[in-house]
Order: C-alpha cells, then structure tokens, then sequence
C-alpha cells in the first residue's frame, strides 16, 4: 500500500496536482472537519458498494480518515478490487490538523 504524509499531500493540493480525495469516515465525522474530498465511508467500501469510485479506478485515489486506519483498510480492499493507485494519508485528518493549522 501506498502512503502519503500529510505534509506531501498538502504540498501537491497546493501545487494543483490532480488528486481523487475520498473521506472514509463517518458523515458526522466529514461534517466536523474535511478537507474537500468525496464522503465515502469504509462501511460502503465493505459492502462491495464502489459504484461512485468507478470512473477513479485507473486515477490516483487518495484515502484519508482520522488516524489513517480506516483508510488504510478502504485501500487494502481497493486494491484486491483492482485499484492500482490507491494511497493512505498516514495520521490521517490528526495529522492534517497537526501539520497544516
């Protein structure tokens, strides 16, 4: 698996790069704080219910949550899915607040 530090991420957003964001928490979690990318959270991907994640299949997909956990499972199934570039954001949206506040 791919991983991506909060640091590096943030560097490529600011430099335009273009990158598929997907939040794998909760909606309540998204709510609280986000940083713009796709609400999908883990328990969809679980379910095998990855329709809306199609058209990324062959695109860099970077997956973020709270601690990079969730995420981290979100793309270790992605991948047995066929998802070729899938990337974790270690630490998650801690780490975004801690780095990027």
């Amino acid at each position: 698996m791919n991983t991506i530090t909060a640091e590096e991420l943030k560097k490529r957003l600011d430099a335009g790069d273009s990158i598929h964001l997907v939040d794998v928490r909760e909606p309540s979690e998204h709510d609280e704080f986000n940083i713009g990318g796709l609400l999908y959270p883990l328990g969809k991907i679980r379910d095998f219910d990855i329709a809306a994640l199609e058209s990324m299949k062959d695109d860099e997909i970077v997956l973020y949550c709270r601690s990079g956990n969730r995420s981290g499972q979100a793309c270790m199934m992605l991948e047995s899915m066929g998802y070729r570039n899938v990337v974790n954001l270690t630490g998650g949206m801690l780490a975004w607040r801690e780095k990027n506040s």
